[in-house]
């Protein structure tokens, strides 16, 4: 069950202190909710998150405290630093793994795991579902974060997917502009390879926009859902069967043209 606990200290006292006495909750499992990032309060007038149960908190100090037992026990696989570009990184994002975390938590998030990993400031650029898998990059200053945001938010960056799906397809180049969420959105798709046995097929989706769960929301309108689509398909044993396996842009930072591609034993999709 989710509880959120809305604490203003009277005395000066320990953050952990004061969510302890006000939750009735034990000092270890807040300290352990805090690291997670699920405590939050407010510094130089911007509400961020307090990990340190230790800290010294003067009478007036405002916390909020967000603790969901579920969330706090996940325990996700850790996702693997491809390249480090100084300014940004590039990094594998396995199933399950959040971009970012959220009220509640961010230690089940690649932008959390990379602050640990590599000791620096992270921004997020862009999102990737959770159930999804594959290349992302974080920034690692804000200048290089607006500008590479950009790149995603316009139609400069070629987006490139794998995507297992239940059904044979053959086709090459297939157009999808079906608009989602009542916005343009165009994708293209061409078969790779199909398994007659299972009744699957391999495609490989190239996308010009970038709107949620767009590759999920065409697919299954052409009738070839995901396979492990919950939401749009079925579940299966499997996760979902979409990788984000290549970016190609015009860096604004080197000012070279990019091609990333995720390493051969990170971009198999079954059969």
């Amino acid at each position: 069950m989710r509880r959120k606990f809305d604490v203003t200290t009277e005395q000066p006292e320990t953050a952990s202190d004061a969510l302890s006495q006000a939750s009735g909750l034990p000092r270890q499992r807040i300290k352990d909710a805090m690291n997670k990032g699920a405590c939050w309060w407010t510094l130089k007038g911007k509400t961020v998150r307090l990990r340190r149960a230790t800290k010294e908190l003067k009478a007036g100090t405002r916390l909020q405290l967000y603790y969901d037992e579920k969330v706090l026990s996940r325990k996700p696989e850790a996702a693997t630093l491809i390249e480090d570009k100084s300014r940004y990184s590039v990094w594998f994002k396995p199933h399950g793994l959040l971009a970012q975390g959220s009220q509640w938590g961010d230690h089940c998030s690649l932008l959390r795991h990379a602050e640990l990993e590599l000791k620096r400031p992270c921004f997020l650029i862009h999102r990737l579902d959770g159930d999804a898998a594959g290349l992302m990059l974080i920034a690692h200053d804000s200048k290089a974060a607006g500008a590479l945001s950009q790149c995603f938010a316009g139609r400069t960056m070629a987006k490139r997917y794998l995507a297992r799906v239940t059904g044979i397809i053959n086709t090459q180049n297939q157009l999808i502009d079906t608009p989602v969420d009542g916005k343009a959105a165009i994708s293209r798709a061409t078969t790779l390879r199909t398994d007659e046995a299972a009744e699957t097929s391999l495609l490989q989706v190239i996308i010009e926009t970038g709107r949620k769960h767009q590759i999920r929301k065409h697919l299954q309108g052409i009738g070839h859902p995901i396979i492990g689509d919950r939401l749009y398909g079925k579940p299966a044993r499997v996760p979902l069967q979409l990788l984000a396996a290549g970016l190609e842009f015009d860096c604004p930072l080197s000012r070279q043209r990019l091609r990333l591609e995720l390493p051969e034993e990170f971009s198999r999709l079954g059969t």
